[in-house]
């Protein structure tokens, strides 16, 4: 039997053992990386020069796609450098690393989601308080908040689970240091205070999801309370942008965690973790330039910006 004192490295699960497939990886994880990086390196970009995007909502995103870019980083480049040289190993520092940056960065994403949609809903439904309810003393207490917050809760989350024995091995079922499979390697009915602080973390995640619900069930009846098509229209467009990244992050994770065990299996896992860890960052810049005519308007100006000069 093994135990944590003993254990220098983790062994992570491999997508393929297959050579071609493991190279095939590689460049299809540099591909996702390189859009997220490019992607959120030119919103970060644009909100900083524009000086018309100098807002909450913006100030918010710019802080989301500054998190996106953490949260890849944490993950894909390891991943990548396995399949690339055929490995599985991973340090103990490493994993640890992976599992405390993970965390912070993931929640502190799931928070500031939640403070965006209160934005949206101070913006429709109390836009003559906006100013005062969200100036950027406000805007910034908020993000600092969330930032502070998560970074707290990860390095509890990181130090309880890796204060536990580990006598089930190194092996890791995921591609990436995960807690639920670091849990599965501690001893038996060890796991029990981590698992009792998971479930406190899932009530707090089932309340901001109940925020984030009733905040959007005010502004739709906000909204069809418009007279104007334009003007109902104008409003959505604002929203259904944070909706859509609201309701991908959402969705995999939930699927994810909730999936029956009757449809589990190594490979579904896999694929199922590429899409809440790997694809959201990147297809987050997209979704908000397509559908945010101001963003897309001053990405097309983007060469003329001074900090370029």
């Amino acid at each position: 039997m093994s135990n944590s004192s003993s254990i220098t490295q983790f062994l992570l699960l491999a997508f393929t053992d297959t050579r071609e497939l493991q190279l095939l990886h590689f460049w299809l994880f540099l591909g996702i990386y390189l859009a997220a990086l490019l992607g959120n390196s030119l919103i970060i970009t644009t909100i900083t020069c524009d000086h018309h995007l100098h807002t909450p909502m913006y100030f918010f995103l710019l802080n989301l796609s500054l998190l996106d870019m953490g949260s890849i980083s944490t993950i894909v480049p390891k991943s990548m450098a396995n399949s690339f040289w055929d490995t599985k190993a991973i340090s103990y520092g490493g994993c640890v690393a992976q599992v405390f940056l993970y965390v912070f960065l993931i929640t502190a994403e799931y928070s500031l989601l939640t403070i965006m949609s209160y934005d949206r809903y101070i913006a429709i439904c109390k836009p003559l308080h906006y100013g005062t309810l969200l100036d950027s003393r406000a805007c910034v207490h908020m993000a600092a908040a969330a930032w502070g917050s998560c970074f707290l809760y990860a390095l509890l989350h990181t130090a309880n689970t890796f204060s536990l024995p580990l006598c089930q091995g190194n092996a890791v079922h995921q591609f990436f240091c995960e807690i639920p499979q670091i849990l599965k390697l501690s001893c038996s009915h060890s796991y029990l205070r981590e698992a009792g602080l998971l479930v406190v973390s899932c009530l707090v995640a089932f309340g901001c999801f109940v925020f984030i619900v009733v905040s959007y069930v005010q502004i739709f009846r906000a909204v069809l309370r418009i007279p104007s098509e334009e003007g109902r229209h104008k409003a959505l467009s604002t929203c259904l942008p944070h909706l859509t990244v609201v309701s991908l992050f959402l969705s995999t994770d939930i699927f994810t965690h909730l999936k029956p065990h009757s449809i589990s299996s190594p490979t579904l896992d896999l694929v199922v973790s590429v899409l809440y860890t790997v694809v959201p960052p990147a297809v987050n810049p997209l979704i908000y330039s397509l559908r945010n005519q101001e963003l897309r308007a001053t990405l097309c100006q983007l060469p003329q910006c001074t900090w370029f000069h």
